[in-house]
């Protein structure tokens, strides 16, 4: 299961979001995740759908890694789902007991779902078409004009990249420690949930040190390189806009604008 997590992975490619600037990646990602909230409608949840849709074609990536980000988080999808069903009143379809599933809760837990399921999706398709160095000078440039203000911007974007970086390195040490513990006799599946964090503790306890090992390594490494911050720090490629940049922002402003014009008007 923890091989099937994909978030900071970056699938490499040619395609037209993988050749967009980063900067305008984010931006069109930050907006669309926020016209995600103004669908209300089964037509404005159809409009999500069909444009998510195109931009996984446009990105040229698998179905299977859309589908691998989002089926580790079944638990959380299913939880909200029973949250609005079991707690929302109105009309009642089916009762048992304490237990009461509403006409109102039902559709609300599953609109909610598809608005998550939409957020993982979208932002995947950021982390998968976007490089962890480009990503770093996106985020970078993005935070360049709060350096007035006394933000590093260049520290935050490193230490954001680095973060989302190591994710499946980190994942990918749990798996190998998971299986040597597993061969010495270690039960990590069985008992109950006491005795399940008990058991973690021949986990943690490596993966702990192997990380912190890890973060001296690229210390180390960074230090050798002679790396002092971002200042006076040159780029080998700059970014530049391009029509492609043009042409996302007017494709997420266009949908962002018939969204809530659904939602006001009609």
């Amino acid at each position: 299961m923890l091989k099937d997590i994909t978030l900071g992975q970056y699938y490499p490619g040619n395609s037209f979001l993988h050749r967009m600037d980063p900067r305008a990646k984010i931006l069109c990602t930050m907006i669309f995740l926020i016209a995600i909230f103004l669908a209300e409608t089964p037509a404005a949840y159809g409009l999500v759908t069909l444009f998510i849709l195109f931009c996984i074609s446009l990105s040229r990536l698998p179905a299977m890694l859309i589908w691998k980000s989002i089926r580790p988080l079944w638990i959380i999808l299913l939880f909200t789902l029973m949250i609005h069903v079991l707690t929302t009143p109105g009309t009642v379809l089916f009762s048992w007991g304490w237990i009461s599933v509403s006409e109102e809760g039902l559709r609300n837990g599953i609109l909610m779902t598809l608005r998550l399921v939409y957020l993982i999706a979208f932002s995947s398709l950021l982390t998968y078409t976007t490089s962890p160095i480009v990503l770093t000078d996106g985020i970078e440039a993005l935070l360049s004009p709060f350096k007035k203000m006394g933000v590093p911007a260049h520290e935050l974007a490193m230490m954001m990249t680095i973060a989302l970086r190591f994710i499946p390195t980190l994942l990918e040490e749990t798996d190998r420690i998971m299986k040597a513990q597993e061969s010495r006799g270690a039960d990590f599946s069985s008992g109950n949930l006491w005795r399940r964090a008990q058991n973690m503790i021949p986990l943690l306890v490596p993966l702990f040190i192997s990380a912190f090992r890890r973060a001296d390594d690229l210390a180390t490494a960074m230090e050798s390189r002679c790396y002092r911050g971002g200042e006076g720090r040159t780029r080998m490629h700059e970014l530049v806009y391009s029509w492609r940049d043009s042409a996302g922002f007017a494709a997420v402003a266009a949908v962002t604008a018939v969204l809530l014009l659904m939602r006001w008007w009609l």
